[in-house]
């Protein structure tokens, strides 16, 4: 039902037993049924009256104020209980209230009551529901900021992806060119490993997150890709825990990590390194962490763009509670992803 059918029925509901109770007050006596029912028709005719004149003032900015709608019960009141009586007078031919003062008073406060009553009620209304519309302003004007941030959000996780590719890209065809003089078929085998690699960011660069197996297939990719150029000074180990598989994690941030781990780790010792890459849960918490033989003070003279971007992706994909840390214990440099697992 429309709100204004709700209005109407409520009004017939409302009228319709004040004239039961005028009734029952003149105790069921059939000479009064058409004074009760002159007492429901007059009342609702009234507050139909003074409720348009309501929305008119409210249509053209003014405000509804209790001392109006004091005012409007008094002066319905007053219509009501000398029409009431006219009636009264020609149904029935009583005239009594003209020489009893006190019951004609008695009897305007009862209709100045009622009307009063209905003001309340309506009033009453009117500021539910303006309170119901300001809170579903509240609400729109909370779902278009929340849509405006996932969108800078995006934005910005977009801004940083872009600024992955093209620096992880350009150590690559770094590493291929090396290569070129000394070994055209390793060249081509690793000039494959970087069309997968490339096939792989161009596929998960639409993602926000990708599953760790398939990021592991790019980093598998890129230390085969740099195994041929550094050969047995570079050894690494991955050890995956059980389900860890199919967790979710931004695309390229572990392979910056492992091309940290090769840049400052292999590439600047002339014995090489080892590099370790482990991923376990601990309780609702993923744990990944990539290992390498070094130090940190070595890798200083970096722009630290790599790391910074990770961490960044990592909190903007994974929320608040997501960390990148980076430590140094007994000769092997740590970077840790720790994030929430989803429920």
């Amino acid at each position: 039902m429309k709100r204004e059918h709700y209005y109407w029925l409520l009004q017939a509901l409302g009228w319709s037993g004040v004239a039961l109770f005028v009734a029952v007050v003149n105790k069921l006596h059939v000479t009064y049924f058409p004074l009760a029912a002159w007492c429901g028709l007059s009342g609702l005719a009234l507050t139909a009256l003074w409720r348009r004149l309501c929305n008119i003032r409210l249509k053209h900015g003014s405000k509804l104020s209790w001392q109006a709608a004091a005012l409007s019960a008094s002066v319905m009141g007053l219509v009501q209980t000398v029409s009431n009586t006219v009636v009264d007078y020609y149904v029935s031919g009583a005239n009594w209230y003209v020489g009893s003062p006190v019951w004609f008073m008695m009897l305007l406060s009862f209709w100045i009551g009622v009307m009063l009553a209905w003001n309340v009620c309506y009033m009453a209304t009117l500021s539910l529901r303006r309170n119901q519309r300001l809170e579903a302003e509240a609400l729109l004007l909370e779902a278009e900021a929340l849509r405006l941030e996932v969108l800078a959000k995006d934005a910005e996780l977009r801004a940083l992806q872009a600024q992955v590719n093209p620096h992880f890209f350009f150590n690559s065809l770094n590493s291929v060119r090396a290569l070129l003089y000394q070994d055209a078929g390793s060249a081509a085998t690793m000039i494959d490993q970087l069309a997968t690699l490339m096939r792989y960011t161009l596929v998960s660069s639409y993602s926000d997150c990708v599953p760790l197996e398939e990021e592991l297939g790019a980093v598998r990719a890129y230390l085969a890709i740099e195994k041929i150029r550094f050969e047995e000074r570079l050894q690494f180990a991955i050890d995956i825990g059980q389900d860890m598989e199919t967790i979710t994690v931004p695309p390229m941030a572990l392979q910056t990590l492992v091309e940290n781990a090769v840049k400052y780790g292999v590439e600047q010792s002339s014995s090489g390194s080892a590099i370790n890459i482990r991923a376990r849960r601990a309780d609702r918490t993923a744990i990944i962490e990539v290992a390498n033989r070094g130090s940190i003070l070595a890798s200083r003279t970096s722009t630290g763009v790599g790391v910074s971007n990770a961490r960044k992706r990592l909190l903007l994909s994974k929320g608040e509670h997501a960390r990148l840390d980076l430590s140094e214990n007994d000769g092997w440099v740590r970077a840790t992803l720790r994030f929430p697992i989803a429920a």
